[in-house]
């Protein structure tokens, strides 16, 4: 699977937890999208694993700052 693909897949699930319209980019992090706090990012991360069928270490998650974090831990699991 392509990144941009992943990143399409990523942007839907924003869009289906978040219930609005955003757009989301590689160099966003949780300041840069409106809604984006900790509730909703522990449900991103139950609906990422969901979406693309993988399990994310908290490790992992721990790490992450921007959503290229999240895609280049997708890439590394698909």
């Amino acid at each position: 699977m392509e990144r941009n693909e992943i990143l399409k897949k990523v942007n839907d699930v924003f869009i289906d937890v978040l219930e609005e319209e955003v757009t989301v980019k590689e160099e966003y992090s949780s300041y840069d999208v409106d809604g984006w706090d900790s509730l909703t990012h522990i449900m991103l991360i139950v609906e990422l694993e969901k979406k693309f069928n993988i399990k994310f270490l908290s490790s992992e998650i721990s790490s992450w700052i921007k959503i290229s974090d999240i895609i280049n831990s997708i890439c590394s699991k698909i």
